[in-house]
C-alpha cells in the first residue's frame, strides 16, 4: 500500500517594512506559529495569528508550502 506524501506548512509571521511586501524587518524577532500537515490546519492557523495583528498594518502571516521546496516536483493541488 502506498502512503501519500506529508504535505508540510509552515505559519510564521512578523514586522514588514512594507505591507505590501514579505521583507521582514527583524528575523529574530519572526513569530513561528508551527509546522502543520495540510493546508486546511496551517491557513486555520495563520487566520487565528492575522486576526491577532489586525489592526497592524506592518505585521503579516504567510503560510509557506514547505512540501514544495523539499520536493520540487511534487504537483500543486490545481495540478492534481
Amino acid at each position: 500500500m502506498s502512503q501519500a506524501k506529508s504535505k508540510l506548512h509552515l505559519v510564521f509571521g512578523g514586522r514588514v517594512s512594507d505591507p505590501r511586501t514579505l521583507e521582514f524587518t527583524d528575523l529574530a524577532s519572526l513569530d513561528i506559529v508551527g509546522m502543520f500537515p495540510d493546508y486546511e490546519s496551517a491557513e486555520k492557523a495563520w487566520r487565528a495569528a492575522a486576526q491577532r495583528t489586525v489592526d497592524d498594518a506592518e505585521m503579516k502571516y504567510v503560510v509557506v508550502h514547505l512540501h514544495r521546496m523539499l520536493d520540487p516536483g511534487m504537483p500543486s493541488p490545481d495540478q492534481g
